[in-house]
């Protein structure tokens, strides 16, 4: 006997969580797309190559916002028979491919940094100092937007660790200008930027990590498969078995778990199966289960 959850009902319940994660990552592209156009207009005039190489930082920013913008959008696309799940993991698709992008920017930075230290080029403090305070206004708005979304979801994570990252160049361009403008010393700006780096470099490991660990259908946060089985026996009359316990995550938000239950001879299949599906809910946190109802050993 086989008892699973039924996919539309998981779906429209959280429907309401990834379109407003949709819509302020769209607000966010917007403002950074935006702000984008500003600083690369901004360092052009003022001959800032640091206002210049930020642009150019987010603007691969943009395409990453853009991405995981899309991942929402195809996630919201039915499943069919070739998809019998959906398109949800696109969104973890989208954050892994975000996160390689984190590691090829700090890399960038790193780069860059090392080449102005051999060539120092000459700073306008001032416009740098009006336009990166400008942006900092701009991806504090911005990082607000994602922050109070749903910090479980990972490809909301990646997009916001790429806002903290525009963010803290933008402190580092503040701080560069300033003490540019107090004493002239502009190794100050490359310096910062192999700093905040390596702080986008611990954030790109996190995402990367996570939703590799999704990808490669790996159980849930927290999830003990010895603990799972234990309790079934324990809380479930009739249990007297649990096993091929096999648990991952269609996303995050979206934890799975299939099992065998063997029963006692006078126990009543639909009844342990509706109490053993309740339980994995309200103990564990797992809405979709597949459970496998036995009544003698294993076939398996």
């Amino acid at each position: 006997m086989h008892d699973h959850a039924h996919h539309g009902h998981a779906h429209a319940h959280d429907a309401p969580t990834g379109r407003d994660g949709e819509r302020r990552l769209f607000r966010v592209l917007v403002l950074t797309a935006g702000f984008m156009l500003v600083e690369a207009a901004g360092g052009w005039l003022a001959g800032s190559l640091a206002l210049i190489a930020d642009a150019g930082h987010m603007l691969s920013d943009t395409a990453a916002l853009a991405f995981a913008w899309a991942a929402f959008r195809v996630a919201r696309r039915p499943h069919d028979d070739r998809r019998s799940y959906g398109y949800h993991r696109f969104q973890i698709l989208a954050a892994f491919v975000n996160g390689l992008v984190l590691f090829a920017i700090a890399g960038w930075i790193v780069v860059e940094a090392v080449a102005r230290l051999r060539a120092p080029a000459p700073v306008l403090a001032g416009p740098m100092l009006v336009i990166a305070a400008l942006g900092l206004a701009v991806n504090l708005v911005a990082l607000a937007l994602l922050r109070t979304g749903d910090r479980r979801n990972l490809n909301i994570r990646a997009a916001a660790l790429h806002v903290l990252g525009d963010l803290l160049g933008s402190v580092g361009a503040i701080v560069a200008a300033l003490v540019i403008l107090a004493t002239g010393w502009t190794p100050i700006d490359p310096i910062l930027s192999v700093a905040l780096s390596l702080l986008i470099l611990r954030g790109a490991w996190d995402v990367t990590r996570r939703a590799g660990h999704v990808l490669m259908e790996g159980a849930p946060e927290g999830f003990d498969g010895a603990a799972v089985k234990a309790d079934l026996r324990a809380a479930v009359p009739g249990v007297l078995d649990v096993h091929h316990v096999h648990a991952w995550m269609l996303t995050t938000e979206r934890p799975m778990v299939t099992l065998h239950v063997r029963l006692a001879p006078a126990a009543d299949p639909a009844a342990a199966l509706a109490a053993i599906k309740t339980r994995l809910k309200e103990r564990f946190g797992i809405a979709h289960s597949t459970v496998q109802i036995e009544s003698a050993e294993c076939v398996d």
